[in-house]
């Protein structure tokens, strides 16, 4: 007699799917400060290029910071997804530089099109190879410097944290599938 199973997951990915990328940016915030994880990942980017030296952090501290930013990604990656699904613009008036941080005003404006960029020029699995590689260098003194160019997804990760925050600013609620 043939066993049948019934498939769970799929079950599971349908009824979670409605709001898993905001739920995840809400609790990488409410771990996570915006100042602190932008300072943190500068600090891994510019000692993972620095051939003489670590990072002053502890290793605990700095693979805790990975791992959030990894679901970061995944969180990212699903607002992507359903970016198509709605329209969400806001015409802000006059706003100040400062505010803006990297994004520009159309960014700004919708931030959702930060996300729907990086996920087009990067995967998820290159955002991940990223920033393991990057604690990697970032943790020891090394003879050789990361072969791929790290400027441009690190960009994107900065921009990526800034649009997350303007979003669960805004509260911006994804319709449903």
């Amino acid at each position: 007699m043939k066993k049948t199973r019934p498939d769970l997951q799929s079950r599971l990915g349908k009824s979670r799917k409605k709001h898993f990328g905001i739920k995840l940016m809400e609790n990488y915030f409410k771990l996570n400060d915006l100042t602190a994880s932008k300072e943190l990942l500068n600090d891994i980017i510019s000692y993972a290029v620095k051939r003489n030296s670590w990072i002053k952090e502890h290793p605990s501290v700095v693979f805790h910071f990975q791992q959030a930013m990894r679901s970061f990604i995944r969180a990212g990656y699903f607002i992507a997804l359903q970016e198509k699904k709605r329209i969400a613009t806001t015409q802000l008036e006059d706003v100040s530089p400062l505010a803006l941080g990297l994004l520009s005003e159309k960014e700004y404006q919708n931030p959702l099109l930060v996300f729907k960029k990086a996920f087009r020029e990067y995967s998820i699995k290159e955002f991940d190879y990223f920033i393991s590689g990057m604690v990697h260098f970032s943790l020891g003194i090394y003879d050789h410097l990361p072969e791929r160019n790290i400027i441009s997804p690190y960009i994107h990760l900065t921009k990526m944290l800034d649009a997350a925050y303007i979003i669960l600013e805004r509260k911006i609620k994804i319709a449903p599938l």
